[in-house]
């Protein structure tokens, strides 16, 4: 089994890639809503929260996990990797891809205020920048907006715009989506973007990346494929990932 976890719905937009590379593959998904966004809250309690859910899901058999989560990925995937004794797949933002596809030499980076104030984030973006001017735009607030479910209306449309627009009047042609939620409002983001903006999200890799990995260690899996969700508050995740995983 394959254990894939994120601080709330954000995740399973990497669940879905997951499954469609791996469709013969047991999938067991949790969402951390209770204490969803993890974006402003403190090193030790993100660390706390990803031992819980790991420690549950490898206790109900997971071979490799997957942390579906920036932030969670910054904070805690190094200390995770020392508990336990099994591959740890972490997603980070996909400035490296961007960087090489940007024409202007201009990428943005959307993310949460946790996963750009890092020094993980900062050696990532030194190490792939090259020639590239990166900037960066921390978006307080939007993740509560996707979690809330409103993907559409007009107060998360704004607040898109607003954190949009600056990447793009400063000469980006290539944003990262770097939050697993913003692929769930990627149709506003390449509004605001407008055309000729390039937007970048690792799901894909991440899940190229996990076949690999079982590849190597020869487990990958026979079917049958399976997905479990759950939700630490109880809600229900399966329409809204069925709706992603047509």
């Amino acid at each position: 089994m394959i254990g894939v976890f994120d601080s709330g719905i954000g995740g399973l937009t990497v669940l879905a890639d997951l499954e469609a590379e791996l469709p013969d593959e047991r999938l067991a998904y949790v969402g951390d809503r209770a204490y969803c966004p993890y974006g402003g809250r403190p090193a030790e309690e993100i660390i706390a929260r990803t031992f819980a859910i790991a420690d549950e899901l490898v206790g109900e058999g997971a071979t490799l996990l997957v942390v579906a989560c920036n932030t969670a990925t910054i904070a805690a995937i190094g200390p995770l990797r020392a508990r336990h004794a099994l591959p740890v797949v972490g997603i980070e933002p996909a400035v490296k891809p961007a960087v090489a596809q940007s024409r202007t030499r201009v990428v943005g980076v959307l993310a949460t205020e946790g996963s750009l104030g890092g020094a993980k984030f900062h050696g990532l973006v030194a190490e792939h920048r090259g020639d590239a001017e990166v900037l960066t735009q921390p978006c307080p607030g939007l993740v509560d907006r996707i979690e809330s479910g409103d993907l559409h209306g007009p107060a998360t449309r704004a607040l898109v715009e607003e954190f949009v627009r600056p990447l793009v009047e400063a000469g980006a042609d290539t944003l990262v989506l770097g939050c697993t939620h913003y692929p769930l409002v990627r149709d506003l983001i390449s509004e605001a973007a407008g055309p000729g903006v390039a937007l970048v999200d690792p799901g894909a890799a991440i899940a190229k990346r996990t076949r690999a990995l079982l590849a190597e260690r020869g487990a990958l899996s026979a079917g049958p494929g399976s997905v479990d969700l759950r939700a630490t508050d109880g809600s229900d995740l399966e329409p809204l990932y069925r709706s992603l995983s047509r």
